[in-house]
């Protein structure tokens, strides 16, 4: 079943059992969703919506701004706000696969770097690119970047 698929289930299955937080989370995920298939419709794409491996990097950038605004609340003193985004977290985290451990990570790290043979700090965007191809979603690439980038400098 693809990412879209079970979006859409589970949001028949929040209006039928009148979850409303879960609902309007959901609501959100789709209209992202579909935001990325407006603008993918300029391009050459063969078909109109988009892929699997865009719909995991949709929501885990959601779910980084919900971390932020969260950090943000919670700072500010906003209690109430902070637990409403944190909410919205696990529900977009439903539809993610496992993030990776930091051995697992490593060990990613380390075979990209062989598979395309990188010998510095130049050949960080091709090892970037590999991990991305294969973990996206399953691994925070702000936290993997500067593991990258001290394993190549």
């Amino acid at each position: 079943m693809d990412m879209r698929t079970r979006v859409t289930a589970a949001l028949k299955d929040a209006m039928k059992s009148k979850e409303a937080d879960r609902l309007s989370t959901l609501r959100l995920i789709n209209a992202a969703i579909k935001d990325r298939d407006i603008a993918a419709r300029g391009t050459d794409a063969e078909d109109a919506g988009v892929g699997d491996s865009e719909v995991l990097g949709i929501l885990g950038r959601m779910v980084k701004q919900r971390q932020e605004s969260a950090r943000a609340y919670e700072e500010g003193g906003r209690l109430e706000l902070a637990e409403k985004e944190l909410s919205e977290i696990k529900v977009i985290e439903e539809f993610l696969p496992k993030q990776l451990s930091e051995d697992e990570v490593t060990a990613a790290v380390n075979d990209a770097i062989a598979a395309v043979d990188a010998q510095g700090i130049r050949d960080m965007g091709k090892v970037m690119g590999v991990l991305k191809g294969k973990y996206t979603g399953r691994m925070d690439f702000g936290k993997v970047g500067p593991l990258v980038k001290d394993r190549l400098g």
